[in-house]
């Protein structure tokens, strides 16, 4: 059985293990990318959009930092981050429920079109296919997928 975890906002003292979490998690995902070199960019952007515009709330377990999910103030869910070891547990489904209390009125995101388990795991928490797209950063093709509350 997993111990359990709580879910709290994110606080200022959070930011590195954010980011390494997030480096960790997204390496696992994808590993013929090198997620550690993209590390200053993705501080940039985390600083100045994601905190400067989004509820960014974390998941801690024996005080370390597992998971968080950002969704700004027009429903978008930019970051779902979840250590793999939690990936099937159901912290990530807490994480979306999160933000779907958030913004009760909707949720939208973007995931890469090749992440088959994350696709699922939205399908599964509600999301409906709403388009496709490509992120403007990777190239890669991405799926809308939404939420309507």
């Amino acid at each position: 059985m997993t111990p359990s975890f709580t879910l709290r906002p994110y606080r200022a003292e959070d930011e590195e293990a954010a980011i390494e979490l997030w480096r960790l998690t997204w390496q696992q995902a994808y590993p013929g990318i090198d997620f550690t070199a993209r590390v200053p960019w993705w501080r940039e952007r985390w600083r100045n959009e994601l905190v400067a515009n989004a509820a960014i709330i974390v998941a801690e377990q024996a005080d370390a930092l597992i998971g968080f999910v950002t969704i700004d103030g027009s429903g978008y869910l930019d970051q779902l981050v979840v250590s793999p070891d939690h990936w099937g547990s159901k912290l990530a489904t807490a994480l979306v429920d999160e933000a779907k209390r958030l913004s009760p009125d909707g949720v939208t995101l973007l995931v890469n079109k090749d992440n088959a388990r994350a696709i699922r795991f939205y399908e599964r928490n509600g999301f409906v296919h709403d388009g496709e797209d490509v992120n403007p950063t990777s190239g890669r093709p991405v799926l809308k997928m939404a939420w309507k509350g």
